[in-house]
C-alpha cells in the first residue's frame, strides 16, 4: 500500500473545504487515501469501477481546491503590496531638484538674455551672431561658477535660505559681468541686452526658482542627514518609523541598550551593543545620536551614550517624555515635536552663524575677484619651474567628520606624501599625529615662497564659497590624523574647520605642542561669537605679511 499525504495541502489552504469535504477527510482516514495496485473487487461493484476511483475523484478535487485557494491568496497579497505602495509618501532621489534646477536656470538664462535684449531695444534671437557670443560666454560663466559653488551639488539645498539667496546673487553678477563685458567689445546696435534689464529679467526670477521652487521640491527627496539610534526596543522603533515618516534623517544603524530586547524590524539593522558607540562615532560621521532609551531602566547606559557624545562633540537627543501627561503640554512646543530634546556640543548662536556665513561668502567672492591676477601669476610660476599639477586637492576631515577634497597651490614635488614615510625620523612634532619638518626637502623653491606667505592657502577660497570651510576655524586635518586622535580631541570637528583660528594667528605657533595647539582650538570652540572671529582676521593679516608662515 503507498500512502499519498494531503495534510500540506489542507494546512496550506486554511483549513476545512466545507462539509462535504470534512466528511470525506475523517472517512477516509483525516488526511491519507489508501490506493491499491492490485485488482481486488469491491463488494456489490466488481467489474463496473476502478477499485481506487473514489479516492482518486477525491484527490483531483481537493488538489484544485487548493490551488484555487492559493492563486486567490496570491491574488491578495498582490493587491494589498500595491495598496501599500500607493500609501507610501512620494521621495525623489537625492539630487534630482538639484539637476531639475540646474536645467531650468539655462533654460531661464537664455529667456532672460532675450527678454533683456527687447527690453534694450535691440534685435534678439540666434540668427545675430552678437546675440550667439553674448549666450555662449554667459552660459559658460554660469557654469564655472555654479560649479566652483556646488550651487547645484546634491546637499545644497541644505544651506540655509540667506545663504542660499547670496550664492544666487554670486552667479547673477558674475553672469552680468559677463554681459556688461560683452558690451565693451560690441557696438551699441548689436544684439546684446543692456546690464540694467539683463539684471531686471534675471535676478528676481532666479532667486525666485530657487528659494521657492527648488527648496520646495527638494524637500520631498530622499534623506541626506546620518543618525544613529541607541536602543532597540519599542521606543527606538518608533523613533525610526517616525524619522523615516517625515524623511528628515537616513537611519545608519542602533545599538542595544542592556536589558532592551531588540525588536525583530531592527535586528537586521543592529550594529551592537550601546557601549560600542564611541567606536562607531570615531569611525563613522553621523549627524545626531537618539538615545531611544527609558530613564529609570536605562539611565546609566543613556548617561555614558551622553557622555562620549559631549566628548566627541557629536549633537545628541534624549526623550523629552519620561511621564504620562494628561492635560499640560511644553511651553515651546517646537523644541520638542519629534518627542527629544536635541542638544548640540557647542554653543548654535544661530544669527550669528547666519552672518558668519554670509560673511565667508562675501569676503571669498571679493577676494577670488581681486586676486585672480596673482592667481594667474601663482600658476605660470608653479607649471614653468616645477613637474606636475598647478593645485593640491587632498582629502580633509571637515564638521562632523565629513570628509572633503582641500585645494591648495602644489608647493611640493608631485610625490611628496610618498616620500613622507622616508623623512618620519625627521619629524619635529613627536607628541602628536601632525608631520611638520623644517626645510622640507619636498618643498620646491616656488613652493617654500608660497608656504612662507601662505598663499599656498588661497585656493580655500573656493573651498570656503561650497561650504566645505569658513574663514575662522580650526585647521581641518586629514582622516590619518584624525583616526590617531584622543577622544577629546574630536570635539573640534564639532564646527567648521576654517583658514585661520588662534593657532595660526600667533607668531610662535611653530614652538607650541600639538597638545598646546588641540588645546586652543578648544578654547575658540567654547568661547566662540562673531567678534572674536573678526579679531582672529585682524591678527592674523600681520602674521600672514610678517613670513611666518609654514618654513
Amino acid at each position: 500500500m503507498r500512502q499519498v499525504r494531503l495534510s500540506d495541502m489542507y494546512d496550506i489552504s486554511g483549513g476545512d473545504y466545507g462539509t462535504a469535504r470534512s466528511a470525506d477527510r475523517s472517512a477516509d482516514g483525516d488526511s491519507a487515501i489508501p490506493t491499491q495496485s492490485g485488482a481486488a473487487a469491491t463488494p456489490g461493484g466488481a467489474g463496473r469501477n476502478h477499485p481506487g476511483s473514489s479516492s482518486l475523484r477525491h484527490l483531483i478535487e481537493v488538489s484544485f481546491d487548493w490551488a484555487s485557494r492559493r492563486s486567490r491568496r496570491a491574488l491578495r497579497e498582490a493587491r494589498e503590496k500595491i495598496s501599500s505602495r500607493s500609501t507610501r509618501p512620494f521621495t525623489l532621489s537625492i539630487g534630482f531638484a538639484a539637476i531639475l534646477n540646474c536645467a531650468t536656470d539655462l533654460f531661464q538664462l537664455v529667456v532672460s538674455l532675450f527678454v533683456a535684449t527687447w527690453l534694450s531695444n535691440r534685435p534678439a534671437g540666434m540668427e545675430y551672431p552678437a546675440f550667439v557670443l553674448t549666450t555662449i560666454c554667459v552660459g559658460l560663466v554660469w557654469i564655472v561658477t555654479s560649479a566652483v559653488l556646488r550651487h547645484y551639488d546634491r546637499t545644497a539645498f541644505q544651506r540655509h535660505t540667506a545663504e542660499d539667496a547670496a550664492l544666487v546673487s554670486i552667479l547673477v553678477m558674475a553672469a552680468t559681468t559677463a554681459v556688461a563685458f560683452v558690451n565693451l567689445l560690441v557696438r551699441d546696435t548689436d544684439a546684446v541686452p543692456k546690464v540694467p534689464q539683463f539684471l531686471f529679467a534675471l535676478w528676481p526670477m532666479a532667486l525666485f526658482l530657487r528659494l521657492v521652487v527648488f527648496r520646495a521640491v527638494s524637500e520631498k527627496e530622499a534623506p541626506a542627514d546620518k543618525v544613529l539610534i541607541v536602543g532597540a526596543g519599542a521606543l527606538a522603533r518608533f523613533t525610526s518609523e517616525d524619522l523615516e515618516k517625515r524623511r528628515r534623517h537616513d537611519i545608519v544603524g542602533f545599538l542595544d541598550l542592556p536589558g532592551d530586547g531588540c525588536s525583530d524590524s531592527l535586528s537586521a539593522r543592529l550594529l551592537g551593543p550601546a557601549d560600542s558607540l564611541e567606536q562607531i562615532l570615531r569611525t563613522t560621521a553621523v549627524s545626531e545620536v537618539f538615545i531611544a532609551g527609558e530613564m529609570l531602566k536605562h539611565a546609566d547606559s543613556m548617561q555614558a551614550a551622553i557622555r562620549v557624545c559631549e566628548k566627541l562633540g557629536v549633537p545628541f537627543a534624549v526623550p523629552a517624555h519620561n511621564f504620562r501627561l494628561e492635560r499640560a503640554e511644553a511651553i515651546e512646543s517646537r523644541a520638542v515635536a519629534d518627542g527629544y530634546l536635541h542638544y548640540h556640543p557647542v554653543a548654535l548662536k544661530p544669527r550669528q552663524m547666519a552672518l558668519k556665513r554670509l560673511f565667508d561668502i562675501t569676503a571669498a567672492s571679493l577676494v577670488l575677484g581681486l586676486l585672480l591676477p596673482l592667481f594667474v601669476f601663482i600658476a605660470l610660476a608653479i607649471k614653468l619651474t616645477s613637474r606636475g599639477p598647478v593645485f593640491f586637492r587632498q582629502q580633509r576631515v571637515g564638521l562632523r567628520g565629513q570628509q572633503f577634497g582641500m585645494l591648495k597651490f602644489r608647493s611640493m614635488v608631485v610625490n611628496a606624501e610618498k616620500l613622507q614615510a622616508l623623512l618620519k625620523e625627521r619629524n619635529e612634532r613627536r607628541s602628536g599625529p601632525v608631520f611638520k619638518i623644517r626645510n622640507d626637502p619636498r618643498i620646491t623653491p616656488v613652493g617654500r615662497f608660497l608656504r612662507k606667505y601662505s598663499l599656498d592657502e588661497l585656493p580655500q577660497l573656493i573651498n570656503i564659497l561650497r561650504g566645505e570651510m569658513s574663514v575662522v576655524g580650526p585647521r581641518p586635518p586629514i582622516p590619518s590624523e584624525v583616526a590617531q586622535y584622543e577622544p577629546w580631541q574630536l570635539r573640534r570637528l564639532a564646527v567648521c574647520p576654517g583658514l585661520t583660528c588662534i593657532w595660526q594667528s600667533s607668531l610662535n605657533r611653530h614652538q607650541v605642542s600639538f597638545d598646546e595647539w588641540m588645546y586652543l582650538d578648544m578654547q575658540y570652540i567654547d568661547h566662540w561669537n562673531l567678534a572674536r572671529d573678526f579679531a582672529l582676521i585682524f591678527k592674523t593679516l600681520p602674521v600672514v605679511l610678517a613670513g611666518a608662515g609654514e618654513r
